[in-house]
């Protein structure tokens, strides 16, 4: 069976709204959470960017099924890896033992924030290479110490770890990824309902573990609502992550999707109540062999109604057809 996930997406809602969402998610019945991990929105309409970690810890608390997972966070410029798994071992304790920790090589828009440039994508996956590495390394517990290509480690150690360490995911799009995912990580992670993704993954020794995808949907009663908020909310989303990873703030995105009209949004992303629209938008990611599909809801204010019509409507015609 398919499993359904809800996400918690930072980027369009405050720290003590995401907590809430992620106890009405567990309450509607969603298999699974994600949440991204932000220091600015995509465009300026969204308007936030709490930070992910310390919502995590809360709803680690406020909810007691639900799994959670990052989606993703970057270990390699704004965190450092020991910080990283450091949280992450934090946060899978205080689950107990629901986290799964998402990694990823990083988007300018986010990592331009402490100065530190922002290099070619193969720098950035030998980056990220370095900084599993770095944490595998402190999950099997005991001191580190080492010098690396990028990051040095000075007598690290994790005191509060926990029995079960939290599995990593690591997301791909393209061959050079699905090479570092398949050698390191225990999932996959991935935008683009792409067979060559999860294919690319198993060749390089991922072959029978989990593959996540996320799914934009835009949830209305009113359908022309719909359409318009996702045109002012997600118009970003069409560029592709060879973009979208490289432009550095709300500016460049809202420059880059000034052509994109609202037809062009609506034919990507389900938008209204039409239950059967949003059920055969998943089809692609079951199709091409996801067993987890993440939804997004797009718009803020809009998620308490999307989760009930989620609860009564959606999920059931999911596992239905799934």
């Amino acid at each position: 069976m398919v499993r359904i996930g809800y996400t918690l997406m930072t980027e369009q809602r405050g720290p003590r709204d995401l907590v809430a969402d992620a106890v009405r998610a567990e309450q509607a019945g969603f298999d699974f959470s994600v949440i991204s991990d932000h220091s600015f929105p995509w465009l300026e309409e969204q308007g936030h960017a709490p930070y992910a970690w310390a919502v995590l810890g809360a709803a680690a608390q406020a909810t007691s099924r639900i799994p959670l997972m990052t989606y993703v966070t970057c270990p390699t410029f704004r965190y450092h890896p020991v910080v990283v798994a450091q949280k992450a071992a934090t946060v899978q304790l205080l689950s107990e033992g629901r986290f799964r920790l998402g990694l990823g090589s990083g988007e300018n828009l986010n990592e331009h924030v402490v100065g530190r440039g922002w290099p070619a994508a193969p720098v950035r996956q030998a980056m990220l290479d370095e900084a599993v590495q770095i944490i595998r390394a402190l999950f099997d517990g005991g001191y580190v110490t080492r010098r690396g290509r990028y990051f040095d480690i000075e007598g690290a150690r994790l005191w509060d770890l926990p029995e079960q360490v939290p599995p990593i995911g690591l997301a791909v799009s393209g061959p050079d990824s699905c090479e570092l995912a398949g050698r390191l990580a225990d999932l996959v992670i991935a935008v683009e309902p792409e067979p060559s993704l999860i294919a690319g993954f198993a060749a390089h020794g991922g072959a029978g573990k989990p593959a996540v995808g996320q799914l934009p949907v835009c949830w209305d009663t009113d359908r022309d609502a719909a359409v318009r908020r996702a045109h002012e909310q997600f118009r970003w989303f069409g560029g592709g992550w060879k973009v979208n990873a490289e432009l550095p703030g709300t500016s460049g995105f809202a420059a880059a999707s000034r052509f994109v009209r609202p037809d062009d949004v609506a034919g990507a992303i389900p938008c209204g109540d039409r239950t059967q629209d949003f059920v055969e938008a998943v089809r692609p990611f079951v199709d091409a062999g996801f067993g987890e599909i993440a939804l997004v809801q797009v718009g803020g204010d809009s998620q308490p109604g999307f989760l009930t019509w989620a609860e009564d409507n959606l999920l059931p015609a999911l596992r239905t057809a799934f």
